[in-house]
């Protein structure tokens, strides 16, 4: 376990105000300043008083008062800080790009403890680093105070993308971002971190390692209490409770702008399905008719061991909407919606996701489109091996996201099972697509009742002589200790698999 989390905390790592003016730090040539900028005081008792939010401002050579250019926000991922080096972010500015990367609140340079995206504390640092980015004198504007503006960045580099552009409509009912481009980023955080409020522990006891010097003190007791209890706490689904654009988009509130978003199929910390309902629901319809969805096969990703899963890695999708890869494609969709270069980009309102084998599915829809009856099954809880039943055989490809419906029945208390599709010759070495399995939680003794559940969103094509399976797993190395803490089973029958067929 320990080498397990060593390797998690890399990755994560690797993943009433008076205005003041911002103090510029130094200077280190014409093209790179720094600054730090007066935000929202910090609250938290371990660190209450004033926080300056600093960062480094990266201008093109070309860029002047004379020839004013957009710019784009960019800030690291959890526990990380931002980019300050001088030559940095070159490929941008080359193209006409400033670049202004970010210390959130309590990484870096800047002050306070992290609330994790909170529209209280990182929407309004966000807000405060846009009015000081429209107060330079080479940046493009649209009005006094309204730079051209995007954002870089992934996992809560994608994260501070949502929460600043809420922050905004919710204070003034519009953003002055005109583009976004996360990256491996949520939909909802207590649903990703504690999906059915069963913990992903083995991420969360690396992320909480990787900030540990940044977190409040709920999440330092909210940590304690759900390691003890196998539980999501309350205090942590109240905390994370506004983090999130599931929030924004349950007070009525979307973004209307194009957004770029980008997501690991195989990433099992904010799996794909968090891109897809971002797309689905933070997006209106005139703004995903100008937006990409991309799947791939990388960003949070720890092999599952049990039950074993397996994808091929890399990023299939961009050749196909006229980029050379994904980094072309960016700076296209910027170029495009920033500096009102000609659309070469295709494929946009669609979904592109990377199959297991390393191919691309483009679909106008990710839901299912056929119903496969199954045998019933019934698994032990808390202790056992997984098995699969079969669903069909190749060849088919599908791509979205599946689920079961099944007449579900609970031989203990708080059983849970962990539920994915996998393909294999036989059950026998069927793996689990992508790298991603999703508990299924029954709180009390059950004795027959109809459930719906969902399973990760996947994207394989299944050729002759392989089969389409359904795994079920008492344990999954993601979801460490957070299993059924006491002996039960789960009987379905009646069962049926609902599958995105692509045809």
């Amino acid at each position: 376990m320990r080498t397990l989390l060593t390797l998690a905390s890399t990755l994560a790592v690797t993943a009433g105000l008076a205005i003041a003016a911002p103090v510029v730090a130094s200077a280190d040539s014409h093209g790179l300043t720094h600054a730090c900028i007066p935000s929202v005081p910090e609250t938290d008792p371990l660190e209450a008083g004033p926080v300056d939010i600093c960062v480094s401002v990266f201008q093109p050579a070309s860029a002047s008062k004379q020839n004013r250019v957009p710019v784009l926000l960019h800030s690291h991922g959890w526990g990380g800080s931002r980019t300050s080096e001088e030559g940095s972010f070159q490929r941008y500015l080359d193209a006409g790009f400033g670049v202004v990367s970010i210390d959130q609140r309590g990484f870096g340079d800047s002050g306070g403890k992290a609330h994790v995206e909170d529209p209280a504390f990182e929407g309004e640092d966000v807000i405060r680093v846009i009015d000081h980015v429209a107060s330079l004198d080479w940046v493009k504007k649209t009005g006094g105070n309204d730079p051209v503006l995007g954002a870089l960045g992934g996992s809560y580099g994608g994260g501070y993308q949502f929460a600043g552009a809420f922050t905004e409509i919710m204070r003034t009912g519009s953003t002055r971002f005109d583009a976004l481009a996360p990256q491996i980023t949520w939909y909802s955080l207590n649903e990703s971190l504690a999906p059915q409020e069963v913990v992903r522990s083995t991420w969360v006891s690396a992320l909480y390692a990787a900030g540990a010097d940044a977190h409040t003190a709920t999440v330092h007791a909210g940590f304690a209490e759900g390691l003890a209890t196998g539980d999501w706490p309350a205090s942590m689904d109240e905390f994370f409770a506004d983090n999130s654009p599931a929030f924004h988009v349950n007070e009525g509130r979307q973004l209307d702008i194009p957004v770029l978003l980008r997501q690991g199929v195989s990433d099992n910390l904010f799996p794909l399905d968090q891109a897809i309902k971002n797309y689905d629901n933070a997006l209106t319809d005139r703004a995903r008719r100008k937006s990409l969805l991309i799947g791939y096969n990388g960003g949070h990703v720890l092999p599952n061991v049990l039950p074993s899963g397996a994808a091929a890695d890399g990023d299939a999708c961009p050749s196909q909407l006229g980029g050379e890869d994904y980094n072309d494609v960016e700076l296209r969709f910027y170029a495009e919606n920033l500096q009102g270069a000609p659309r070469t980009l295709t494929g946009h309102g669609q979904y592109h996701i990377m199959t297991a084998e390393g191919g691309c599915a483009s679909v106008d829809s990710v839901e299912p489109t056929e119903s496969f009856e199954v045998a019933d099954i019934v698994t032990s809880t808390a202790a056992g091996v997984p098995q699969s039943v079969k669903i069909a055989d190749g060849p088919l490809t599908i791509a979205g996201t599946p689920n079961v419906d099944a007449m579900v029945q609970a031989l203990g208390l708080d059983s849970r099972a962990f539920f994915a599709l996998s393909v294999g010759t036989s059950a026998a070495d069927a793996q689990v697509l992508q790298n991603n399995v999703l508990p299924h939680r029954e709180r009390s003794l059950n004795l027959g009742k109809r459930r719906s559940i969902e399973l990760p969103s996947v994207a394989a094509t299944i050729e002759e002589g392989q089969s389409l399976f359904l795994t079920v797993s008492p344990l999954s190395d993601m979801f460490a200790v957070h299993g059924s803490r006491t002996p039960g089973g789960l009987a379905l029958s009646d069962v049926s698999v609902q599958v995105p067929i692509v045809r």
